[in-house]
């Protein structure tokens, strides 16, 4: 395999039509006490969670080019779905209403939270989404099978009313029902580029990227990123939800996917795909006092809020991973910080009891 140069990458990216939704570059800079609590290695953070659309978080830059893909194909209304306090449903809703698209939400009580309008299910609310809301396993994620049915029932409502219904997977990931190609994770094929042009702006050498896993399509995106640009850099996915073989299995689906699309030849193994599935813990979606310490650390040390669900919990991956020796002396860390933040108001009872 060829490394390819960063123009070219970002040339074949452009072929997809995409709508001008955030603010980009998303700042990189040094966390300077982190590194020095933790370190060495030195620690750097990509700052996605200031995209600018509502919030915030990596949706953003999946949403760029799916907006424009519904818009293409005619939609009038999209449709998505995920757990109730959803970032990437209240991202959705957010971009649908920017275009004039209007957005239904099915929301899936995944946990034991209240069932209040609070974090993003308040923004939802305020965003004048139709939110329909559904029981589900509580530390689980909803399978594909249960939502498509439930998905079934309201693509056929809004063809009754004589609308044309747009409806994407959760976490704009992978390909299938109106999405054709891997949008999601061609947006982060691009996220990698640009940090990487910011890392060699400041003459960094980044060995590791590290960020919260969830869907599937930003870990996809990266990994191809990194594969076609940069080699050597390991992109560690921390899942929130799904153990590692079964992640990996849908991560290297999207990859594939991904690959095809941008006409690469990357010849992506299973062993450039790194899950870490121990931090999972109590299951997705429940906070743990890991998860609640590293939130108050990086809040402390950097002024920097994360969310209880993803960031949160990567961070308490990249802490324990720091203090166990995993990396090397010279290594220079990204944490990609993918947003999310409104959730955490949602677990205010939680974050109280365990940082008392």
């Amino acid at each position: 395999m060829t490394t390819l140069q960063v123009d070219e990458l970002k040339q074949r990216i452009a072929r997809f039509p995409r709508k001008d939704l955030i603010y980009l570059p998303t700042p990189f800079r040094k966390l300077e006490n982190l590194s020095r609590d933790l370190g060495p290695p030195e620690i750097y953070i990509k700052r996605d969670d200031l995209t600018g659309l509502a919030f915030g978080g990596n949706k953003s830059r999946k949403l760029e080019f799916i907006i424009a893909d519904a818009l293409n194909k005619g939609a009038d209304v999209i449709i998505t779905w995920a757990s109730l306090q959803s970032n990437w449903c209240m991202q959705t809703a957010a971009a649908a209403r920017r275009f004039g698209l209007k957005p239904i939400l099915v929301l899936f009580k995944t946990s034991d939270l209240p069932l209040e309008y609070d974090g993003n299910l308040l923004l939802d609310h305020i965003l004048g989404a139709d939110i329909r809301i559904r029981e589900a396993e509580k530390g689980k994620v909803v399978s594909e099978e249960y939502a498509r049915e439930i998905l079934k029932e309201v693509v056929n409502e809004v063809k009754e009313w004589g609308h044309t219904p747009y409806v994407v997977a959760v976490g704009g990931s992978m390909p299938g029902y109106s999405m054709e190609k891997p949008l999601g994770a061609i947006s982060y094929v691009a996220a990698f580029a640009e940090i990487l042009e910011q890392a060699a702006a400041e003459d960094i050498d980044i060995t590791h990227v590290i960020h919260a896993t969830g869907s599937g399509a930003t870990q996809a995106g990266l990994t191809v990123g990194a594969k076609a640009l940069k080699e050597n850099v390991k992109v560690i996915g921390i899942s929130v939800s799904d153990e590692k073989e079964a992640f990996a299995q849908t991560v290297s689906i999207i990859s594939g996917e991904t690959e095809k699309a941008l006409g690469l030849n990357l010849g992506i193994k299973r062993e450039d795909l790194i899950v870490l599935d121990e931090y999972i813990r109590e299951g997705y979606g429940v906070v743990n006092r890991e998860v609640a310490e590293a939130i108050r650390l990086l809040f402390i040390r950097e002024g920097i809020v994360l969310d209880p669900v993803y960031t949160g919990k990567a961070m308490a991956a990249l802490v324990d991973l720091a203090k166990k020796g995993f990396f090397k002396k010279d290594d220079k860390i990204v944490f990609f910080h993918t947003g999310g933040t409104p959730a955490l108001f949602s677990y205010r009872q939680k974050l109280v009891e365990l940082l008392k």
